[in-house]
């Protein structure tokens, strides 16, 4: 396994710390860089990248060439959510473009024990996600394996989707099982994250919250604002 930069790493931060990720989907494109420097002095720690191919979910969004250019302007942690079928071939393209943390989906239909294995031998740390209708045992199995499990609350593959609290009780379990592991896991909620149902996932466990419009979208552009509200 590569080695990995404890600078780039979700235990750099004490395990109460609760870390906001803006969501890149929800910026600005014509001033990526300004944007991507502007959450970061507003306090933000991890900047959220959701790659999706047209294929495992209905969108597409960005790629590797991307995640490469904006690298330069940011010292965040770069988390890059990989919504696409083949993850085992695409997850080195986006470590050599700066990524320092790299999640895919539980549900695709690679073996998740070599997809995680390879994401580790990049150098990368690994998260694990699943989609809003996955029952949480398909990643009981690997959450020893991982640093990072995200839930989204909405179906992914589009930003700017409201909050579906019936997701609460998987994420409170989730959060239980992590603790049961004794290992620094994070727990990452993605979807529809604004003021109140930031407090909701807060008080459910999770300590990674993603958010693209009310960061990037909030009133007068006051980020600092937003991110305070979320933490």
């Amino acid at each position: 396994m590569a080695s990995i930069s404890s600078k780039h790493v979700f235990t750099q931060w004490p395990r109460d710390r609760v870390l906001v990720a803006p969501s890149l989907l929800a910026a600005r494109y014509d001033h990526l860089a300004e944007e991507v420097a502007a959450v970061e002095k507003a306090g933000a720690e991890v900047l959220h990248l959701d790659i999706m191919d047209g294929h495992f979910v209905p969108n597409i969004s960005f790629g590797a060439d991307l995640v490469k250019a904006i690298r330069p302007a940011s010292g965040m942690l770069f988390d890059v959510h990989l919504m696409i079928t083949d993850p085992l071939k695409y997850a080195p393209r986006f470590r050599d473009a700066g990524a320092d943390h790299i999640t895919f989906h539980v549900e695709v239909e690679q073996d998740a024990d070599k997809v995680i294995d390879s994401i580790h031998a990049l150098g990368c740390t690994a998260g694990i996600s699943l989609r809003p209708a996955t029952p949480l045992e398909m990643v009981l199995p690997y959450l020893e394996k991982v640093e990072m499990v995200l839930v989204m609350t909405v179906e992914p593959g589009f930003g700017g989707q409201s909050f579906h609290g019936e997701q609460l009780p998987k994420i409170q379990k989730l959060h239980a099982a992590i603790q049961a592991t004794g290992k620094p896991i994070r727990l990452e909620v993605d979807g529809g994250i604004a003021k109140a149902s930031a407090e909701l996932v807060r008080q459910s466990g999770a300590d990674v919250l993603v958010a693209g419009s009310s960061v990037f979208h909030a009133k007068d552009g006051d980020y600092k604002a937003a991110i305070d509200v979320l933490r």
